[in-house]
């Protein structure tokens, strides 16, 4: 037996109460009030542990909105009191107080599911108070997309890091550099830390100052790029996925970094994602050397280690790659290692090829190609690998006689 929640003053009103209570415990729509008084912050703590399927970057993703946007303003209050005004004001919130779009939109979807559980499995709402329509939409805006060109210029500069360093001094910073193995020092004065380094980069790149050069990148920004492979997926290579006489790869798994640091190795982000992807043959001759020079031997061994032979770490690889610096040497400030995959996307869309057989090379899901296999498309993986070898090697004989000057003619060196 129980109580109801609130007094009536006459018995015919009681007595209509108890029937609607009735009619809907019927059909099953009616939510026990105990039952709703449940803390959201506790809730949704239990929503992301249950949730079947979490890869573990997204549940770590999950734990931190909820930990930083949604329990400070909302996890006290109980389920079945939450509505749309605190959901409204709570989203109007986050916005005021300096959270991205894009946050606020991650935000909003993750407490639209949580809460849409608590409606249609829990029953501990009626309706889900989440109802602002576009509010978890995200306009993360158009990624660029590289030129062949652009992409072999980065893979020739990511790794390189002049030799030099900066000191603050009473007034602003000095800048020492290396030039032909002899240390120097500039004699300009620099406002800021970041006008210092400007200047040591582009004393590099002019060839005013040494710099050291990492090349163990060099083939990986090319494969993520000509295969469009993940960061997860690339740096889980290992030799038994190169098959370099047939110009492919296989993808087989993907490393996951999680917030702890904690280092996980699992199947690729989706279904398809598991996948033969054909490589350009201009570009197996790079694979060759890199395989040469920083992989060992063994079958089993990964195809891109870091420089202590353990998996490639992305919390570090910008510092170690001196990637935004490469990024900005090539005329994209802001450029980001899976934009690598994007451009590549768009090579492989050139080609005229299938959106089945895209979604293939890919590696993506889709409503009605979710199980394609990849012995089914490698024909027209082969094509569209045809296709994007033929477009390198016309982009770099451009490039060649762009640098050679016309034929028969003297171009004056230095």
């Amino acid at each position: 037996m129980r109580t109801g929640p609130e007094t009536y003053q006459r018995k015919s009103d009681a007595d209509r109460a108890l029937v609607m209570i009735e009619a809907q415990m019927r059909s099953g729509e009616w939510t026990d009030p105990e039952r709703t008084k449940v803390k959201l912050g506790d809730y949704a703590s239990a929503w992301i542990t249950q949730r079947p399927g979490l890869r573990p970057r997204t549940m770590d993703l999950y734990r931190w909105l909820l930990r930083k946007h949604i329990e400070p303003h909302l996890g006290g209050v109980q389920v079945g009191k939450l509505s749309p005004r605190m959901v409204r004001e709570w989203r109007a919130t986050l916005i005021a107080s300096g959270v991205s779009v894009s946050v606020t939109a991650k935000a909003y979807r993750l407490l639209r599911a949580i809460l849409m559980t608590a409606v249609e499995d829990d029953n501990l709402l009626p309706r889900n108070p989440c109802r602002i329509r576009g509010a978890g939409t995200e306009d993360a805006g158009e990624r660029p997309v590289l030129t062949v060109a652009q992409v072999f210029e980065l893979a020739e500069q990511v790794g390189r890091r002049p030799v030099g360093n900066i000191r603050m001094i009473q007034g602003g910073y000095r800048l020492r550099f290396s030039r032909r193995g002899e240390m120097r020092t500039s004699p300009e004065m620099y406002g800021s830390r970041a006008d210092a380094e400007w200047a040591l980069r582009k004393m590099a790149s002019d060839g005013r100052a040494d710099c050291t050069y990492e090349r163990r990148y060099y083939a990986l920004v090319l494969v993520a790029t000509f295969a469009s492979l993940r960061w997860g997926e690339a740096t889980a290579l290992r030799r038994c996925d190169l098959d370099l006489e047939a110009g492919t790869v296989r993808v087989r798994a993907a490393f996951v970094e999680r917030s702890t640091g904690e280092m996980l190795l699992g199947p690729p982000k989706s279904q398809a994602g598991r996948r033969i992807v054909g490589i350009p043959a201009a570009i197996i001759p790079a694979l060759r050397e890199h395989l040469a020079i920083f992989a060992k031997d063994d079958l089993g061994a990964l195809v891109f280690p870091g420089a202590r032979g353990g998996p490639l770490r992305r919390g570090n690889f910008n510092k170690m790659s001196a990637w935004p610096q490469a990024a900005e040497a090539i005329g994209m400030p802001g450029l980001h290692f899976h934009d690598l995959r994007h451009t590549g996307n768009q090579f492989a869309a050139q080609s005229g090829a299938r959106l089945r057989d895209l979604m293939a090379r890919m590696g993506h899901d889709s409503e009605h190609a979710a199980m394609i296999y990849q012995h089914q498309a490698q024909g027209a993986d082969k094509a569209i690998t045809n296709a994007i070898d033929s477009h390198v090697q016309a982009e770099q004989a451009k490039r060649d006689d762009d640098e050679d000057g016309p034929t028969g003619v003297l171009v004056p060196a230095g």
